[in-house]
């Protein structure tokens, strides 16, 4: 039996309870709403800042300096002022990345030293301009092939360093998105290389009694030194140390990157960068990402030979880089899927003849080219920690991409011109082939995320370092701390 007086008590201690659960619950929930308002805010600062930054320098300096502006030149009379022969010419569009593809190894490896990416990557760019806008005024064979060489040194540095530098800002959902928006940069470029080349081809022609090719590369590499400059002022350096960002913004930046694997991002003093090199040289995943890199990078060849390709239409030099442009304007999806219509394009240019038809394959060949900027995604992605490990991973799978740039170089004979079938065949076969790797990759990741199911997360050493940093950051205890590392999932 009880009294009303205990009745009472304990209805109002019940009540009390209620009350205190739903305060320490409105908290959470406003809390959880303040986070989730502060991230926003930080990425849309982000994002206007980083994102027209990087874009910017593609669009005005990667079609100009190494591809479209070497084809273009072509076009108005550089392999005749410079005396060279048709294999001599396909030798200096791929003898770029016989120093390109190497040195973004040891480029992206200097990411472990403690260095200001806006210097680094902007020190680059005007280093790369610099060497570019002498291509203009280069004599012989000689001449040429030797700014070709260290115009593909500084640039080594400034895309697996753009992609890498986006990986210590963005979440790994995010980083697909952004990489997408550099992508389109990268695409829009050819467009805005186009129409450059064809407004200074059209019209420099004699002025001040040079040829206008080398116009075309003293211009575009005076521009790509003030970019670079720009550069320096506008990008970011590290989550830690940006000076636009107040602190309590930095700290969320950290924090949101360390809750996606339960480590903070930063190496710690058992990760030197050659221990990075060699975690990424023996990890089967990273072997897999290089040959998918690889067979992209062949099949869409055809962006080097892009006006070549258009002059077999028929048209006029100034006419081709026009109708270039408004092709190499497209966007994208998904990785694979733009292998397919890739194929799709190839297959239409050898089994068709019109105009209409060869025109519109070349469309298909442009959105193919999409493909390749999102490995490196699915690299970032898939290899999160250690931070050196990732950077060597980025440096190892888009060096070896252009080897395929070297081997697409010199798929594109002009004996086989004008219509290139054999070229488009290898490059088709190719497609297929990182098709099939891709499959196989997404395999792989499907079977250690079962792994993870079953085993869980081994932690130790450096991991184990970089999860007690976690548990201060976030401020939990470390039992807390490795719950959170065991959701981590690969994404494929």
């Amino acid at each position: 039996m009880s009294f009303p007086s205990e009745n009472k008590s304990a209805r109002k201690d019940d009540t009390m309870a209620s009350v205190d659960i739903q305060e320490v619950n409105s908290d959470n929930v406003l809390e959880s709403q303040l986070r989730i308002k502060a991230e926003k805010a930080l990425t849309r600062k982000l994002d206007l800042r980083v994102m027209p930054t990087l874009v910017l320098t593609f669009i005005v300096i990667i079609p100009h300096i190494d591809r479209t502006s070497i084809t273009a030149a072509r076009l108005q009379g550089l392999e005749r002022d410079l005396h060279l022969t048709g294999i001599q010419y396909n030798t200096v569009v791929a003898i770029l990345f016989v120093s390109y593809a190497p040195m973004q190894i040891p480029c992206n490896m200097v990411w472990h030293w403690p260095i200001r990416p806006s210097i680094y990557i902007g020190s680059c760019v005007v280093l790369w301009g610099i060497v570019s806008g002498l291509t203009g005024v280069t004599r012989n064979y000689i001449g040429i092939m030797f700014c070709r060489v260290f115009t593909g040194v500084p640039e080594a540095a400034f895309y697996p360093g753009a992609a890498y530098l986006l990986s210590r800002w963005y979440t790994r959902r995010q980083l697909a998105f952004r990489t997408a928006i550099l992508a389109c940069g990268l695409l829009i470029s050819n467009a805005f290389g186009s129409f450059m080349g064809a407004g200074i081809l059209g019209t420099m022609e004699g002025v001040r009694g040079l040829p206008a090719w080398r116009w075309l590369f003293i211009i575009e590499g005076s521009a790509t030194v003030v970019v670079g400059l720009m550069t320096m002022i506008l990008l970011p350096d590290y989550p830690h140390n940006t000076r636009w960002l107040s602190a309590s913004e930095l700290r969320l930046a950290q924090m949101r990157l360390a809750e996606e694997t339960g480590e903070v991002d930063h190496d710690t003093s058992e990760d030197s960068a050659w221990v990075g090199l060699k975690m990424a040289m023996t990890d089967a995943k990273v072997l897999l990402f290089m040959m998918l890199s690889c067979m992209n990078a062949v099949g869409g060849s055809f962006l080097n030979f892009f006006p070549t390709l258009v002059a077999a239409l028929g048209y006029s030099t100034t006419t081709t880089l026009l109708l270039a442009a408004y092709v190499t304007g497209e966007r994208f999806f998904h990785l694979t899927s733009w292998s397919w219509i890739g194929i799709l394009g190839y297959i239409i240019r050898i089994s068709t003849t019109g105009v209409g038809p060869q025109y519109f394959s070349l469309f298909l060949l442009a959105v193919a080219s999409s493909a390749f900027p999102l490995v490196l995604v699915w690299v970032s992605n898939t290899i999160p920690r250690p931070p050196a490990k990732r950077a060597a991973a980025i440096g190892l799978t888009n060096g070896f991409g252009n080897v395929g740039s070297i081997i697409g170089s010199f798929v594109w004979k002009a004996q086989w011109g004008p219509k290139y079938h054999q070229s488009m065949l290898i490059a088709l076969g190719s497609s297929v082939l990182g098709i099939a790797t891709a499959l196989v990759m997404r395999q792989v990741l499907v079977r250690e995320n079962r792994a993870l199911d079953v085993h869980g997360l081994l932690v130790k050493g450096s991991n184990q370092e970089r999860v007690e940093e976690f548990a201060r950051l976030e401020g939990i205890t470390i039992e807390e701390a490795l719950v959170r590392k065991k959701g981590f999932r690969y994404l494929y």
